[in-house]
């Protein structure tokens, strides 16, 4: 029997590997550097469309006009963070977070219902608790200071 880990331990056969997520992440480009710095200044350029723009130029002076400049600066800034490598990674992640979502076995209603009373009634067990703590202390303080 192999110890290599790309092996499965039965039937000896290849089990199928996928990178690093950390090391992808690591292999950008140059060229992300720059859409990443564009896709800042878009957003920055969002942030500031309503309270700059209209002195520049006149048709922002109607308020859908500064709506859409903002979102189409905002979907461009989205679209150049998507085209890094970071991006597709981030959206590799979510991918994977939605795959691992539909095999989560979630509580049943009633479940869900009896854990929140049991939660609720701890937490009022516990502040009744903390609560004579505190008169008790309180009323020593009083007793030893005067």
């Amino acid at each position: 029997m192999s110890n290599d880990k790309t092996r499965d331990a039965l039937s000896e056969a290849a089990i199928p590997q996928r990178n690093n997520p950390a090391e992808d992440v690591n292999a950008g480009s140059p060229l992300d550097i720059v859409l990443w710095i564009i896709a800042l200044i878009l957003l920055v350029g969002a942030m500031m469309v309503n309270g700059y723009l209209p002195a520049y130029w006149a048709p922002a002076n109607d308020i859908w006009v500064r709506v859409g400049v903002i979102l189409a600066c905002i979907v461009v800034a989205l679209g150049l963070l998507y085209a890094t490598h970071q991006g597709k990674g981030f959206v590799r992640l979510l991918k994977d977070s939605r795959t691992e979502l539909r095999r989560v076995t979630w509580p049943t209603k009633q479940e869900t219902v009896t854990t929140s009373w049991q939660v609720l009634v701890v937490v009022v067990i516990a502040a009744i608790l903390l609560w004579c703590f505190d008169y008790i202390l309180g009323w020593l303080m009083k007793f030893i200071i005067g």
